[in-house]
């Protein structure tokens, strides 16, 4: 986890938001690739792939948020 803490959240917002979300037209790749996980059909080694690849900023990005929002609440209440 002390990778996720060392990364700066202005990275993983900027990765989430272009990584992430690329290509943009005609909907984001994670976007269709959750569809297709959720409708059964997400089968194919190559889709598999994508979901991983456009999926990690946004997992680190939650990551980061979830510790970061933790070690505030758990400051705030000593």
């Amino acid at each position: 986890m002390k990778f996720i803490d060392s990364l700066p959240l202005s990275t993983l917002i900027f990765a989430s938001l272009t990584l992430g979300l690329a290509p943009f037209v005609p909907e984001p790749h994670v976007w269709e690739k959750l569809k297709m996980l959720f409708s059964g059909t997400l089968v194919s080694p190559i889709d598999i792939f994508d979901l991983l690849l456009h999926g990690l900023p946004w997992l680190l990005l939650i990551l980061k948020l979830w510790r970061e929002y933790r070690s505030v609440k758990g400051a705030s209440e000593d």
